[in-house]
């Protein structure tokens, strides 16, 4: 991929990741540097008691002084887990990128989608480019047939109540216009898992370009899944509050 002008700033939300943030961290720098692209990593940290934070230092002072890269990794912790809505809303503040990359540190997002989602928002100019796990060649892997009937379900659900149009509404791993994220972001209600599906919801009714890219979803490699049955009915109440706003 040929170089250019803009930045782009991957937003890390995280939550005892010290295991993985290492490795997520050596592939986006490999992805962007390899493709020639401007990019910075913004960690927002929950007050994990594992070390996650400690790990994120060590990572700063590897990274930010090689090269004239200048401060490519941020720490910008919180005092506790107070929700991926506010996580992405405290890690906005500090971004400078023209475009904003959200996405899991658990390694279940590979950052060598990100070149495809790339070339994806050029070809149109796209507003939002978000990856899906249920169109083309995309798929999900790690998962027992129980955890994939539940995702697929949420999404059957929220296509048929709210039509967006979008495969993949619970999906993670986006590519946002820096402007429209904000505005999108400033109009969402919900904090915790039905964020994402009203993300998407918000942008198409705001009439922001959005276009899907195939992706591999790969279970996490180290740690514990955050969803459970509160948040599977979170989620259904939080698609039939859209249904009645939006």
């Amino acid at each position: 991929m040929a170089a250019t002008k803009h930045k782009y700033s991957i937003l890390l939300p995280t939550y005892n990741e010290r295991r993985n943030l290492p490795i997520i961290t050596y592939l986006l720098e490999q992805t962007f540097s390899q493709a020639g692209l401007d990019w910075e990593l913004i960690i927002v940290d929950d007050g994990s008691p594992d070390g996650t934070q400690t790990v994120a230092n060590q990572l700063i002072k590897a990274y930010n002084t090689r090269g004239a890269g200048g401060e490519r990794i941020k720490l910008k912790p919180r005092a506790g887990k107070l929700g991926l809505g506010t996580a992405y809303v405290h890690g906005l503040q500090f971004v400078t990128g023209d475009f904003v990359v959200i996405m899991d540190a658990d390694f279940s997002h590979h950052p060598k989608f990100l070149p495809i989602m790339i070339e994806k928002q050029r070809e149109a100019d796209y507003d939002i480019v978000t990856g899906t796990r249920y169109a083309g060649d995309g798929g999900v892997y790690g998962w027992d047939l129980k955890r994939k009937l539940v995702s697929r379900g949420a999404n059957l659900v929220a296509d048929t109540v709210l039509r967006p149009g979008v495969s993949d509404l619970t999906g993670s791993f986006r590519l946002y216009k820096r402007g429209v994220l904000e505005k999108v972001i400033k109009a969402t209600e919900s904090k915790g898992y039905s964020f994402q599906m009203e993300m998407m919801v918000r942008a198409k009714a705001m009439g922001f370009k959005v276009a899907e890219c195939p992706i591999t979803f790969v279970d996490r490699l180290y740690g514990e899944s955050k969803l459970g049955g509160e948040e599977i009915a979170e989620y259904l109440k939080g698609v039939f509050n859209l249904w009645y706003k939006v």
